[in-house]
């Protein structure tokens, strides 16, 4: 857990391995994770890359998600991940952490400092009067994020949320042409994917990436179609979340609220072996 961040080769290395990742014959796979140990569960399963979710991290942390947590906190979630595995790390940085786009530029150097090759960025607003932000000042903020990757020398794939669908209403037909819209304009201002959460109709997944010159990031779970049909419709990424920590909360609520009135334990059957967990927490080193 005390393996060194590794040099900016390695991390540029890493960067373009997550690029790759999403333009194969298959889509991106991310079962998001919120500490060390998920992460190290979600790469013993299998994952080619670790994405963390802002609100695990943040409930975990004592915080609702929504631009609530510190940067410095955030950041210092994503460094134990991201020391952790041997796979790139995405972090979701919400909306920067930042009160303005220099700020944004900040915090994506300090991610790229922890370990990270990926971002999240989404373009929603909180505590204002409306819930997204202008075009331009999400693409200003998407710019400012590139241009400190950049200065790093690490080729840091920039996932730009779209909030259209899950942060509004409307017409689909409308919701669609405002996503299209913004979608480019952030791709123009150097998002390499993007991710428009709140859809899942194989129709709309395919009109979205037909329409984006970019890798389509789709939120599944429960009650969305599969992987294989969101995959068909063209998404190249397919992620969960908080999909995952909500699972694993309620299950702490199920396993608690049984030992306090049955006194039972049946909740628990099926949990990971002690051994096994602390045995995976073991340190590992990179160094040569």
């Amino acid at each position: 857990m005390n393996s060194p961040v590794p040099p900016t080769e390695e991390l540029a290395t890493r960067a373009r391995l997550l690029a790759t990742l999403h333009g194969g014959a298959q889509p991106l796979l991310l079962p998001n994770a919120w500490d060390a140990l998920s992460a190290r569960l979600v790469v013993r399963a299998g994952a080619a890359a670790v994405a963390t979710t802002s609100s695990g991290v943040a409930w975990s942390l004592g915080l609702p998600d929504g631009d609530r947590l510190g940067r410095e906190a955030a950041v210092a979630v994503v460094a134990r991940v991201a020391s952790a595995v041997d796979v790139p790390v995405t972090a979701d940085i919400e909306s920067g952490f930042a009160a303005d786009a220099a700020g944004v530029g900040e915090t994506v150097a300090r991610v790229l400092a922890a370990g990270a090759v990926g971002v999240n960025l989404e373009d929603g607003a909180y505590g204002g009067p409306d819930p997204l932000r202008p075009v331009e000042e999400a693409a200003e903020r998407l710019a400012s994020a590139r241009a400190a990757a950049d200065a790093a020398a690490v080729p840091l794939f920039v996932n730009a949320r779209v909030d259209v669908f899950l942060r509004t209403r409307g017409a689909t037909t409308a919701l669609v042409g405002e996503t299209l819209e913004r979608g480019r304009a952030y791709r123009a201002a150097g998002a390499d994917g993007i991710f428009v959460p709140g859809v899942t109709d194989p129709e709309l997944v395919r009109t979205l990436a037909d329409g984006l010159d970019a890798p389509l990031n789709v939120l599944a779970g429960p009650g969305a179609p599969d992987v294989a049909t969101l995959a068909a419709a063209g998404a190249a990424r397919i992620s969960v979340g908080s999909g995952i920590a909500q699972a694993a909360y309620g299950l702490a609520e199920r396993a608690a609220e049984e030992l306090l009135t049955s006194g039972t334990y049946r909740a628990q059957a099926g949990a990971l072996d002690y051994g096994d967990l602390n045995s995976l927490m073991e340190p590992t080193d990179r160094t040569p």
